[in-house]
């Protein structure tokens, strides 16, 4: 049994003749989840060298990451919109615009510098992201097999964790290991005003070659012939919307009757805490001198290896799950995802560095998989259920709970949050994600009236 997802809207017919269509709009895919990933996890490196430039407490360095995951929530409803509008090629592209202009705005952030304008550059890359994240999820969920949708996103995701992985490297390289604080060891002494501007300047180069590959990304794009998803779904919706008031849809959406859907949403938000805030705290963890007694720059190196498992743990659960059921595999990753948090929480040392970074091997199949089992059977109603599971990605705001928890009982202390966000997926996984039961067709009474016992 592969527990794969049914009900996906079929691609248009001119793109169904070949597989040929399939893979090449797959390999433009995995480029575009390749590039967001390595986007979204250069914040593990930024928000330490923030911390330090802005002289920031864990709550504030968080409220970084939190505005980056706002955008989610905010935009998600306008790229749904947008894509029903000009298509999904097109939205591509116009992401990947929005995320290039995003990027060249962290030039005068840094030349300022000007915490604001970091805060509102990033927000722009995010909303990038998030037109990519609504318009290329579904899209890689239909555009083959029903039966292999786990294991192709989980495939794709893996090369969004290929981004994730290098990453560290390069803004190791780059910001941490270009600037003062960042090959600093802990205790150092505070930067002054004139070395935190010098620090400053450290990520202009490498948001100038992020600007300058996203467009060389969309022009590829642009050009690049991709076959048509079906308008059968957006017929569907379309159709169910027809006649009725907005309180009504809202009220009685047929979205609502499916349990997988409306748990995973939660399941989704819920996990996004936990990733992000291991994924962003996990520099100054590793090189506090209970733990590692690193540098940060040093410490990126590690991150390394924890984005590196989620890639592996993908690649893995992409050929695992063309047999294996999703929400048993999901099961053994929340558990997993439990213990080694457990042991980084209450260990010190290199013990607890091992641990944390073993969590990455573990919540490698979790978003690709919650996603999955979340549209399966929704038929014509796959995209909006999409748009709610990528609006979804906003609980990584929640970050800032973690950064507050941080700052009152220590960072080690905040990870029993992460603990609270793997119990939950482990619940999604068990019973949240099992699909509404069919109801019972009627029986249908064709007596005739006045002949007792006829049917």
């Amino acid at each position: 049994m592969t527990g794969a997802p049914t009900g996906f809207a079929p691609i248009s017919a001119e793109a169904s003749a070949g597989d040929t269509s399939y893979r090449s709009a797959l390999i433009l895919l995995t480029s575009l989840f390749f590039m967001w990933g390595f986007i979204t996890v250069i914040n593990g490196t930024l928000l330490p060298h923030l911390r330090s430039v802005f002289d920031l407490s864990y709550t504030q360095t968080t409220v970084i990451e939190s505005v980056w995951f706002i955008a989610y929530f905010v935009a998600s409803i306008p790229s749904a919109m947008l894509i029903e509008r000009i298509g999904y090629q097109r939205a591509m592209v116009v992401g990947l615009a929005m995320m290039g202009t995003g990027a060249l705005i962290m030039v005068p952030a840094a030349q300022i510098p000007s915490y604001g304008v970091t805060l509102f550059a990033l927000f722009v890359i995010a909303s990038g992201i998030t037109l990519l994240q609504v318009a290329a999820n579904p899209y890689v969920a239909v555009v083959g097999k029903p039966e292999t949708a786990s294991s192709r996103l989980n495939l794709v995701q893996a090369f969004n964790s290929a981004g994730a992985t290098l990453a560290p490297l390069f803004g190791g390289y780059l910001i941490l290991g270009r600037s003062a604080s960042g090959t600093a060891v802990a205790g150092a002494p505070a930067l002054t005003p004139a070395a935190r501007l010098a620090d400053a300047q450290s990520v202009v180069l490498p948001y100038l070659i992020v600007a300058g590959v996203l467009a060389v990304l969309a022009i590829v794009i642009a050009r690049s012939p991709m076959p048509a998803m079906g308008a059968a779904t957006q017929r569907g919706v379309k159709a169910a919307h027809t006649g009725r008031s907005l309180g009504n849809r809202v009220a009685n959406h047929p979205l609502w009757q499916h349990r997988n859907l409306v748990f995973g949403v939660p399941a989704i938000f819920i996990y996004l805490i936990a990733e992000i805030g291991v994924g962003n705290l996990f520099i100054n963890f590793v090189s506090q001198p209970e733990i590692g007694n690193i540098t940060h720059q040093q410490a990126s190196g590690y991150l390394f290896l924890l984005w590196g498992g989620m890639m592996v743990g993908r690649l893995v659960g992409a050929v695992a799950m063309q047999k294996m059921d999703p929400r048993r595999a999901l099961a053994i990753a929340s558990i997993g995802a439990a213990a080694v948090m457990l042991i980084a929480t209450f260990t010190t040392g290199h013990v607890a560095m091992w641990a944390l970074i073993c969590v990455g091997l573990f919540h490698s199949i979790m978003f690709p998989t919650i996603f999955t089992l979340g549209i399966r059977g929704l038929g014509p109603l796959t995209e909006e259920g999409s748009g709610l599971l990528i609006m979804a990605i906003a609980g990584g705001a929640l970050v800032v709970v973690q950064g507050k928890l941080a700052d009152a009982y220590g960072l080690q202390w905040s990870f029993l949050l992460t603990i609270a966000c793997e119990c939950y997926v482990l619940f999604y996984a068990l019973w949240g994600s099992r699909p509404t039961p069919e109801p019972a067709p009627k029986v249908v009474d064709l007596a005739v009236p006045g002949v007792a016992g006829h049917r």
